[in-house]
């Protein structure tokens, strides 16, 4: 009878632990994606587009202390690379396509961008207020 018992109380103990496992898992789960959302909505989203060679807007006016999604639209067949040393980006985006350059939260000021393979003409800035 011992042996059933402590198989019994083993199986039990077993099941008992993993229902924790499983509410753990989850609660954690549920925290991840709550935090995930939450750090969505505070991020502030703009778009620029690039046509012939020159970005649209060329300034931008963008909140203090928040972080910045920057979705860039090349309209252009050829490509361009999206950069900005103030900033501590550069990205290359290819023609007829699109990318996202994320920006942590800015401090108040101008901050300078440009398209590196045509600096003459594809030039802009971020005002920060």
């Amino acid at each position: 009878m011992s042996t059933s018992f402590s198989s019994r109380t083993g199986a039990r103990f077993r099941a008992f632990i993993s229902a924790i496992a499983v509410s753990v898992i989850a609660v954690s789960g549920a925290s991840i994606c709550a935090s995930k959302v939450q750090a969505a909505e505070e991020e502030h989203a703009v778009e620029i587009s690039i046509k012939d060679h020159k970005f649209e807007p060329d300034s931008l006016k963008l909140p203090v202390g928040k972080p910045i999604k920057i979705t860039v639209k090349n309209l252009d067949a050829t490509p361009e690379e999206f950069e900005s040393y103030e900033l501590g980006f550069e990205k290359i985006i290819a023609g007829n396509s699109s990318a996202v350059i994320r920006v942590k939260p800015l401090k108040p000021g101008t901050y300078m961008f440009f398209g590196e393979f045509h600096q003459d003409t594809a030039l802009g800035h971020i005002v920060a207020e």
